[in-house]
């Protein structure tokens, strides 16, 4: 028994989701439109403002899709109602970062700055040249962009320099000593 599967999903005002025969579940919003295809074994239905999602089978593998089924339509309706975010921070002396155009302009310490190209669906916000804040509709993107700028120089343990997550600890060790 999927115990998330089984959850229904509520659907708020301004909200509309239509989910066809072939398993095509479309959710449009006041922040954008999302698609998505349910897996074979798996199907949906809208009534009285709830989504209901339920499985054909009872294998092991169908009860996995059921759970991340629910959790990915959920995900699309909170999207396009509310939208998601991801906050970064910048750490380190003379790192910082700056929105130019459609690239993110990134000052790591290396020889040269790092130029992220920023996708459509996101937009990206620098505070203070070293805070930044993700924002879009689609969570997996969000979270995706967030990792990838994340990638460029993760938070090192001995100074604590890098990039990391809003919130984020990095354990520091201590460094060499002299006896």
């Amino acid at each position: 028994m999927s115990r998330i599967g089984n959850k229904i999903v509520e659907i708020p005002d301004k909200v509309k989701v239509n989910i066809a025969a072939d398993g095509a579940v479309a959710v449009e919003g006041p922040k954008g439109k999302l698609s998505w295809n349910l897996p074979r074994s798996i199907k949906g239905s809208v009534k009285d403002n709830r989504i209901s999602i339920v499985r054909e089978a009872e294998t092991r593998g169908v009860k996995a899709l059921h759970g991340l089924s629910r959790s990915l339509v959920n995900n699309m309706v909170l999207g396009v109602s509310e939208g998601f975010t991801k906050q970064l921070e910048i750490e380190g002396v003379g790192f910082k970062a700056a929105v130019q155009g459609s690239n993110l302009n990134l000052s790591l310490g290396k020889s040269h700055p790092i130029l992220f190209p920023i996708p459509k669906e996101i937009k990206i916000t620098v505070t203070d040249n070293t805070k930044i804040a993700i924002v879009g509709i689609d969570k997996k993107v969000v979270g995706q962009v967030a990792a990838d700028i994340r990638r460029y120089y993760p938070p090192e343990p001995y100074k604590g320099k890098g990039v990391r997550y809003a919130g984020e600890i990095v354990r520091r060790k201590e460094g060499k000593t002299v006896q």
